[in-house]
């Protein structure tokens, strides 16, 4: 939850907010009426909550990734059309969505591995690119170990210099005039691990 954590800790009151599928989600669980978030979801809700303690997708509106969620006070419903609408409009303020790598450039990839089954890029693509902020939670590395942070996306590109912040179980860099930096090191890693783990070419400027 460190990575969920520290993601919920870049959203302001106020803000309009897409989770992606996975890490991303676990966002939601974090948030409360007193953040003051609207929570969106491309598939046609404004004011998503948290799972329900019970029950399943027949009893709760669900979030774009199928799963079950509750609906806060003040909670709307709208089809997809109008939803991604307000994505490509430039009327949300911040998604979180997952990786599969990041580059120097701030390049995305994360919706096809070659060689593997594609799902589709989904809503990826233009959450991307029309959200104000974008911010990429994943792991530091993938299950082989190579970096996810790199020099150069080799993957197929989701959106072309779109990312404003990383966060890893490991660290969290932010995109400052173009440039690549270390903010934060997390709970449990040091800044050894991740310059033995980041490919990518980066300064260190850690926040307080």
């Amino acid at each position: 939850m460190n990575i969920a954590r520290a993601a919920l800790g870049e959203l302001g009151p106020g803000d309009v907010v897409n989770l992606g599928i996975g890490i991303p989600t676990l966002v939601a669980d974090l948030i409360t009426p007193e953040h003051g978030i609207f929570m969106h979801t491309e598939n046609g809700m404004l004011g998503v909550g948290p799972r329900p303690d019970s029950g399943g997708a027949m009893d709760y509106p669900v979030n774009a990734g199928k799963m079950p969620v509750s609906e806060l006070p003040g909670a709307s419903y709208f089809d997809s059309c109008a939803s991604f609408g307000m994505i490509r409009g430039g009327h949300v303020d911040v998604s979180v969505i997952g990786g599969l790598e990041v580059d120097e450039a701030a390049n995305l990839a994360n919706w096809a591995v070659p060689g593997k089954p594609l799902l589709g890029v989904g809503g990826a693509m233009d959450l991307s690119s029309g959200s104000k902020r974008l911010i990429v939670t994943m792991t530091h590395t993938s299950r082989d170990g190579s970096p996810k942070i790199v020099p150069t996306c080799a993957l197929p590109l989701t959106a072309l210099g779109v990312v404003d912040v990383v966060i890893t179980e490991l660290a969290m860099f932010r995109y400052i005039e173009g440039e690549l930096v270390l903010v934060k090191v997390m709970p449990g890693s040091s800044l050894e691990d991740i310059a033995e783990k980041t490919s990518a070419n980066y300064r260190v400027e850690l926040e307080e």
